[in-house]
């Protein structure tokens, strides 16, 4: 779970940004139903435990 991100980011930086931790198998914005802007928060999913907890423990609050 990612939460604080810029209105500007995009699934694809999300996919960038992570994938030096590992194989990222989805990155997901969610977004505002009306104006389908990102509402600041999303997932990103590894391909693997371990690299999930690579990225946590690089990344905690730092995205």
């Amino acid at each position: 779970f990612l939460e604080g991100l810029s209105s500007y980011t995009t699934n694809e930086k999300l996919k960038t940004l992570f994938s030096m931790f590992g194989v990222v198998t989805e990155a997901r914005l969610i977004l505002d139903q009306k104006t389908q802007r990102p509402k600041g928060f999303g997932f990103v999913s590894f391909e693997s435990e371990e690299d999930a907890q690579k990225a946590l423990k690089a990344m905690n609050g730092r995205v």
